[in-house]
């Protein structure tokens, strides 16, 4: 794959990762800052490493198994590794502002 193609195909990941939401909170997982790696390999094969922003977030297998259905049917994916982490911690200063605007932070 070119890089072109590498940067389209990553382009495609992070809108479909904008689609995916905590069921309790009305911002997209991307927007909240949750999604600390993408890494796609010349190959196709994906790595992402992600957060919740609590480690006991009761709706983690959900969000979890949506963001791997979503991003292995993005074109040029070949497979998706989804990868929990909590290093570093998650917090309010990971959104974006608009997620920020829209919670009621700023």
């Amino acid at each position: 794959m070119t890089q072109e193609e590498k940067i389209q195909i990553e382009e495609r990941i992070v809108e479909v990762l904008q689609t995916v939401y905590d069921p309790e909170i009305p911002v997209n997982i991307y927007d909240l800052g949750l999604i600390y790696k993408i890494d796609l390999a010349e190959d196709g094969a994906l790595d992402i490493d992600m957060t919740f922003t609590a480690p006991s977030c009761p709706a983690a297998d959900f969000i979890l198994e949506d963001v791997r259905t979503k991003v292995e049917a993005v074109v040029g994916v070949t497979s998706a590794t989804i990868n929990m982490v909590f290093e570093p911690e998650w917090d309010k200063s990971m959104m974006t502002e608009e997620a920020r605007v829209e919670l009621g932070f700023e």
